[in-house]
């Protein structure tokens, strides 16, 4: 990558957009298995049933819930590790996306660094984000 006008070179914006584009899917998924853990394993879904679907007979919002009416009764539980997966996965993106905004911005490289080693699980913009950010090291703090 060439080197824009004010002399600084452009590796670490790049990878800290990888790293944020990295980051993101990461806190959306987390936070998908952290609601479908809570709505299936704990039973939220009465909490949910109370204030979404108040109105409709209870075979329709059984069906509206679950798709059927016996599915209820051999439904399986959503195991624990689903939640703690969910949890490390929303941590590590937000992170990730913490560290690509500071990889944007040139000030730490230590954060940039971890965010972008967070943003790993999603691995081809993971990777990059390493490579880039760790080649874009002597850009960091360079006064403009």
């Amino acid at each position: 990558m060439g080197s824009s006008g004010n002399g600084r070179r452009d590796l670490p914006i790049a990878g800290g957009v990888l790293t944020i584009v990295g980051g993101i899917p990461q806190v959306i998924s987390g936070g998908v298995l952290l609601v479908d853990f809570f709505v299936s394993y704990l039973g939220c879904w009465k909490l949910i049933d109370l204030l979404f679907l108040p109105c409709l007979p209870d075979s329709w919002r059984l069906y509206v819930l679950w798709g059927s009416y016996f599915h209820i009764f051999t439904m399986n539980y959503v195991p624990a590790r689903f939640a703690i997966i969910g949890g490390c996965l929303v941590v590590l993106g937000i992170v990730a996306v913490v560290g690509g905004i500071s990889a944007i911005r040139g000030k730490r490289f230590g954060l940039s660094l971890a965010g972008a080693i967070c943003a790993l699980p999603s691995v081809f913009l993971g990777i990059a984000a390493v490579i880039l950010v760790a080649l874009g090291k002597r850009e960091f703090g360079a006064k403009a």
